[in-house]
């Protein structure tokens, strides 16, 4: 099966760090690699209301449907997100909690279609420690594992200011063999495998 890249921008500012760190990393994908780039900030998603045990109907969402397909269309999805207080953005975890809808509605297969693909994340940080960003890896990877995909890992890059991302080196290194790495499934620490 032929790759297929979603790269999903969620930086409350346009062209920031995260964003230039996954372009960089996208540069290296084979030339006929697709790839599509969605910014949540310009197809935004209302608050999640979770109404699966209510009697009333799952409200329809402007650009929902856009982000569904979008995603059922990818073998690999990229949640591209600045470390906001430890872990993602508000906009990549409002698309995450539509997952939840998705699970259910409006084709129950989502779960079995997500299984197997691969949940990448790219995240700039304005700390040098990179274990500070775990809580944000952990986010991407136990979502991964409950809908049975594989996780690709988390490539951090240090800047605040406009930019500074690309001086980071080892960042800039890394971008270049990022997506080239052997994602394996997502499975829950302490879990026995197939669980």
């Amino acid at each position: 099966m032929d790759r297929s890249f979603l790269f999903l921008l969620a930086s409350a500012r346009q062209g920031g760090n995260s964003e230039l760190l996954a372009r960089a990393a996208a540069e290296q994908l084979p030339a006929a690699t697709e790839r599509r780039w969605l910014d949540l900030t310009r197809l935004p998603l209302p608050d999640f209301v979770d109404t699966r045990h209510a009697d009333m109907p799952w409200p329809e969402q402007e650009n929902e449907e856009t982000l569904r397909q979008a995603t059922l269309a990818a073998t690999d999805i990229v949640i591209v997100s600045p470390l906001y207080w430890y872990s993602v953005s508000s906009y990549a975890k409002r698309y995450l909690d539509y997952w939840s809808k998705w699970l259910s509605t409006p084709d129950p297969g989502f779960k079995a279609a997500m299984a197997g693909r691969t949940l990448w994340g790219v995240t700039a940080m304005a700390h040098r420690e990179e274990n500070v960003a775990r809580p944000l890896e952990l986010t991407l990877h136990h979502s991964a594992a409950y809908l049975g995909m594989n996780f690709g890992g988390v490539l951090l890059g240090n800047g605040t200011e406009p930019g500074q991302v690309l001086d980071d080196e080892r960042a800039v290194v890394r971008a270049k063999t990022f997506f080239a790495r052997e994602a394996r499934p997502a499975l829950y620490p302490d879990y026995p495998e197939g669980d």
